[in-house]
């Protein structure tokens, strides 16, 4: 099932020198990792303060953006300038879920999106990470497929704080695309689950 995933290494090949010149400098890969987690952190705290101004949302295209570019850099750190750590990886499983959490869960107080379906999202997310971790203890490897991964949930809600937060008004349209993303978000956890154990059986 394609995923914007899908397009990560080409997007790494056009970070690659800005990599090479943070780790010239000093630049952690956990520095990094913490970097994006904090943004996403106070993003989701604008929003919860101020959730009956939809223009806050128009952080979220240009955050997610950014996390996305953190998230490649500080692989590319650890696999290319020797910063791989086990305390990396942690930091980096635990960010990436507590990022999702910290940025789609104020949505649940903005008019118009309907809670339930923001906190499954956000539910069935943090078990499609989980999935993905756990295909390693199979033998298989760090699971990613789709359709529903941290990257396309990060261009659904990108383009939706961008369509809100110019004045679109909320509506039916809104649940049926959360609804969408939440059934795709489903069909992702069993991808990963099934993938996971047919490559460990090998």
């Amino acid at each position: 099932m394609p995923s914007v995933h899908d397009l990560k290494p080409a997007f790494q090949n056009l970070l690659r020198p800005l990599v090479r010149g943070l780790a010239r400098v000093g630049v952690t890969a956990n520095q990094v990792t913490l970097a994006a987690m904090l943004l996403s952190i106070a993003t989701g705290v604008v929003i919860a303060l101020w959730p009956d101004d939809t223009r806050w949302l128009l952080l979220l295209p240009g955050v997610l953006f950014a996390r996305m570019a953190l998230n490649a850099i500080d692989g590319m750190l650890a696999r290319e300038h020797g910063q791989k750590s086990r305390l990396g990886a942690v930091l980096n499983e635990l960010g990436d879920v507590v990022s999702d959490a910290a940025l789609y869960l104020p949505l649940a107080l903005v008019a118009g999106f309907s809670p339930v379906l923001v906190v499954g999202i956000v539910v069935l997310a943090t078990l499609g990470e989980m999935t993905g971790v756990l295909s390693q203890t199979l033998g298989a490897s760090r699971r990613y497929d789709g359709p529903m991964g941290k990257s396309d949930r990060a261009l659904v809600f990108g383009a939706l704080g961008l369509v809100l937060g110019l004045g679109a008004p909320a509506g039916g349209w809104l649940d049926g695309v959360l609804a969408v993303v939440l059934a795709l978000s489903v069909w992702t956890v069993v991808n990963r689950a099934r993938r996971g154990l047919a490559e460990g059986a090998v």
